[in-house]
């Protein structure tokens, strides 16, 4: 048996390679719109944009490569997920939070429907997302988020009990689950470089290997030069806290993925999953996993949560302890591939706000923008957000009115800063080991209440 790789950025690059290296800045420079950040909302977000106004100078800052963070290294689900939005329905109303839903909805088939138009072989397979629950804790939880989808619009979504849970997919110990539509599997580094590839043949300059140290209004400072233009837009997700000023804005959560190697026919025979849905539970510190496109199941969740002082990994490297942690979430779901090779571990780091609330905002007095906070949302909510930054560019320079998208309540949120560490790295410490021990509870003690400390560690969190 060979040994796991361990970093390497992500498996998706091991698989399908680093891309050539762009030059850097060469200089200062002036442009229309200065982009920085060369993940899905940076680079959808020029996409959008120029499509829209064919002579706009954008210039794309990227700190490393193209999808070097989030965008190259998540779990490859393009799902209709939103983070905030029972939040955006206290705060402006039902009908609000289900236009914002709708539009999620709505995003997967725009992402789908642009990288067939792009020609970007992304390997999406449409198969919806199936979410399972393995305790009596969690079927209750099912039951009472799948109530409250059906009231945010999707009365296309389906819930099942353990036998036609089975038919789609064997997961040991499920007793029910929840599907919805508006899912799709994809390898998130071959959309990234078809979704790079098509923006520069529309005359958007990337520079890479070009760290952004300060924003200020029209202004992007790099240790080559400064990007001079009337907007600035900040589309940098985990990245965030490495910018001045930005530390506590949106805190970086580490997020952490294992791959098998590829499966044989007769292990997919006793698995099932001919829908290749994205699939997910209702844990407390959930995971998530795709069957890929060469038969491997990627399975993902929270390993290390958050290190100290806001700091980010280096190339995906991942604790043993959390692979092994994954490894055992794996053989508890899938016990047929105890022992089955582990080829692959990574990590990365998602955007997440106090509140967490994922927010796109335009700052019409300085020309600053900025779109993410997904909390691990982002795949399709970057895109949402892309076009709503191109509408309120559009918006605020006078070549277009306000829009559907300018109307969404995420627009214009602010949010408080976390807190000075290390009450930070405590607090969110602390609550994922609340939340761990909920789920060894609830794994434990057949009872379907959610355990109390879970329900508490939400409340302190902000999480509902």
């Amino acid at each position: 048996m060979t040994s796991t790789i361990n970093g390497g950025i992500s498996f998706w690059y091991a698989d399908d390679g680093i891309p050539a290296p762009r030059e850097p800045l060469p200089g200062d420079t002036t442009a229309d719109v200065c982009i920085v950040g060369g993940g899905y909302t940076g680079l959808w977000t020029a996409y959008y944009l120029k499509k829209a106004v064919p002579f706009l100078d954008i210039t794309v800052l990227e700190s490393r490569f193209c999808g070097y963070g989030a965008s190259g290294r998540n779990g490859g689900w393009l799902y209709n997920g939103i983070a905030g939005r029972d939040r955006y329905a206290r705060l402006h109303g039902h009908d609000a939070a289900v236009r914002l839903q709708q539009a999620m909805n709505d995003t997967v088939d725009e992402v789908i429907r642009t990288a067939a138009e792009e020609g970007i072989d992304a390997g999406i397979h449409r198969g919806g997302v199936l979410e399972v629950a393995c305790t009596p804790a969690q079927l209750a939880r099912l039951k009472a988020f799948h109530a409250t989808e059906v009231a945010f619009g999707e009365k296309d979504r389906e819930l099942y009990g353990a036998r036609e849970t089975a038919e789609r997919v064997r997961v040991a110990g499920a007793v029910g689950s929840g599907w919805t539509p508006h899912g799709a599997r994809l390898h998130p580094v071959r959309l990234l470089k078809g979704l790079a590839g098509a923006v520069e043949a529309l005359g958007v300059t990337i520079h890479e290997s070009t760290p952004v140290t300060e924003i200020r209004p029209k202004h992007a400072v790099t240790p080559y030069g400064t990007v001079r233009a009337p907007y600035v837009l900040r589309c940098t997700e985990g990245f965030t806290a490495s910018l001045a000023g930005q530390r506590r804005t949106w805190l970086p959560m580490n997020s952490s993925m294992i791959v098998t190697a590829p499966l044989p026919e007769e292990v997919w025979e006793r698995i099932g999953w001919t829908g290749r849905e994205t699939l997910g539970d209702m844990a407390h510190a959930y995971v998530y996993a795709q069957r890929t496109a060469d038969d491997r199941i990627a399975l993902g969740g929270r390993g290390v949560p958050y290190r100290y002082g806001s700091r980010t990994d280096n190339d995906g490297s991942t604790q043993a302890a959390t692979v092994e942690a994954l490894r055992a979430v794996l053989f508890r779901f899938f016990p047929q591939l105890t022992g089955t090779e582990i080829t692959h571990a990574w990590s990365g780091v998602l955007g997440v706000p106090r509140d967490w609330c994922a927010t796109v905002t335009l700052d019409r007095s300085t020309g600053l923008g900025w779109a993410g906070g997904y909390v691990g949302s982002g795949v399709a909510a970057a895109n949402l957000a892309a076009r709503t930054l191109r509408d309120l560019v559009r918006q605020d320079s006078g070549q277009a009115g306000p829009t559907e998208l300018t109307a969404l309540p995420w627009v214009g949120h602010k949010v408080r800063k976390w807190e000075p560490e290390p009450l930070r790295w405590l607090g969110v410490h602390t609550l994922y080991a609340a939340y761990r021990r909920a789920d060894r509870r609830e794994l434990t003690h057949h009872t379907a209440d959610t355990a109390r400390i879970a329900s508490l560690a939400n409340r302190v969190s902000g999480r509902h």
